[in-house]
């Protein structure tokens, strides 16, 4: 099988992990809900009525992160707050899906970073909501920085990988038909000279799901 047909597997939720791995489960899970909402002719389906669907879902298995501890609060950026874990090894990660256009593509981009980054991949261990915004909590492995990353290198490593400069920091794959957006040099840190990438943004192109 090649990297796109495992990553259109993965996004389509074929295989085990649809039940044992939380991102999985919620992606299924919003899929089925529009599904069941397509069938039965509802109005559109929404951000708004997937977070709703979400919050359901998120009461029923007791999902809630409960341990936030805004003491331990480390940067934040323009889609999510960064805090330091109970298990320093580990940092987690606060995520309004800003910007996603669904609740499910946000979903979409962690499963693919985690196929593409295992070494830095999400675990969603929660969700959690402030001021009636809904936020993810994905755990990540803590990188400490020893210098500043070379965005060239950067841009040589994906190059190598099939993912094209389309401008600034983003990039587009036309074999698999994925856009990955927002690599600047704070969301790819370097550790002794190896580049880990710590907050993709990876979109699905129209042409993903072509064979």
């Amino acid at each position: 099988m090649n990297v796109k047909h495992e990553l259109q597997s993965i996004i389509s939720g074929v295989g085990d992990h649809a039940t044992t791995d939380l991102i999985c489960a919620a992606a299924y899970h919003l899929r089925k809900s529009q599904e069941t909402s397509r069938i039965s002719q509802e109005p559109e389906f929404t951000k708004e009525k997937e977070a709703e669907k979400l919050i359901s879902w998120i009461n029923q298995n007791r999902l809630w992160f409960t341990d936030h501890d805004e003491s331990r609060f480390i940067a934040s950026g323009a889609e999510q707050w960064v805090y330091l874990h109970q298990d320093e090894r580990y940092v987690y990660k606060l995520n309004d899906s800003i910007f996603y256009l669904f609740w499910s593509d946000y979903f979409h981009s962690l499963l693919i970073h985690n196929y593409f980054f295992p070494e830095t991949a999400y675990q969603l261990i929660g969700f959690y909501e402030k001021e009636k915004t809904l936020y993810s909590v994905v755990k990540q492995p803590f990188i400490e920085i020893t210098e500043i990353t070379n965005v060239e290198s950067v841009k040589e490593f994906l190059d190598k990988n099939g993912f094209l400069l389309k401008k600034n920091n983003d990039y587009f794959s036309p074999d698999l038909g994925l856009i990955l957006e927002d690599l600047h040099d704070e969301n790819v840190l370097t550790n002794n000279g190896v580049p880990f990438f710590i907050d993709t943004v990876f979109y699905l192109d129209a042409s993903f799901f072509k064979k």
